[in-house]
């Protein structure tokens, strides 16, 4: 359970992201404001252009927003030029997408390790094996994406974030592509990791059983916060 007298682990303070083209403005996201704990679970859900992709971006300080910031730790991200944001978003922050973004000419070991290998870790073959272990394909560590289904390769991803011990998972969809047995045991090993490791999980979905896991949901419509309901679950 979360501790929520400890700081924030993460702060979104008042964001707003527009774009603008030839015929005008769009607003995408206005003043969207909340803070999350330290290993605490929180979905964002809304239909289909509601905004919660650029906002999940925007957290993971791979969009900028147009006002407001967000605080990882602590830190201002926006206050960081682009190579100090992507070295903090390295040490802290894991990611897990709908469409696995495993690079295809590399085994599953490979893929895993290189994050750790990236941080310059010297057992990274060590612990990424281990990982793959504990998601189930301590033998499938040689086999490319394409040889693994779905679920594997998701599984591949999952063991990718979180061999780097990230303060923060941000999971985008991380089921879209799985059919439904194959996605309901994905979320099962994603919520176990996550308890293991006491991660702070923000998890984009449109999937209400699979927000209804967390313990947070925020709900985005139009661009704003809509609803944030503390829940029952984990």
């Amino acid at each position: 359970m979360s501790d929520f007298t400890s700081p924030p682990l993460v702060a979104v303070e008042h964001v707003f992201k527009s774009v603008s083209d030839s015929t005008g403005t769009l607003d995408i996201l206005r003043d969207i404001d909340f803070r999350l704990a330290a290993r605490e679970t929180a979905a964002i859900v809304g239909a289909s252009g509601s905004g919660k992709s650029t906002l999940l971006s925007i957290i993971a300080g791979l969009d900028t927003p147009t006002r407001g910031t967000v605080r990882l730790n602590g830190q201002d991200l926006f206050a960081l030029d682009e190579d100090a944001r992507a070295a903090l978003r390295a040490r802290q922050v894991g990611f897990v997408f709908q469409s696995f973004q495993l690079m295809g000419n590399l085994t599953a070991l490979e893929n895993v390790m290189l994050p750790l290998e990236l941080a310059g870790q010297r057992d990274a073959r060590k612990q990424a094996t281990e990982m793959l272990g504990r998601v189930g394909l301590g033998q499938r560590l040689g086999h490319y994406p394409k040889v693994l289904s779905g679920g594997e390769q998701q599984r591949v991803a999952l063991a990718r974030a979180f061999v780097v011990q990230p303060a923060l998972l941000l999971a985008d969809e991380p089921t879209g592509s799985l059919d439904f047995a194959t996605g309901e045991a994905v979320m099962r090993l994603m919520f176990d990791l996550n308890r293991e490791r006491g991660t702070t999980l923000v998890l984009v979905t449109h999937d209400r059983a699979i927000a209804a896991q967390c313990e947070r949901c925020i709900t985005i419509e139009a661009g704003r916060v809509a609803r944030d309901e503390t829940l029952a679950a984990a």
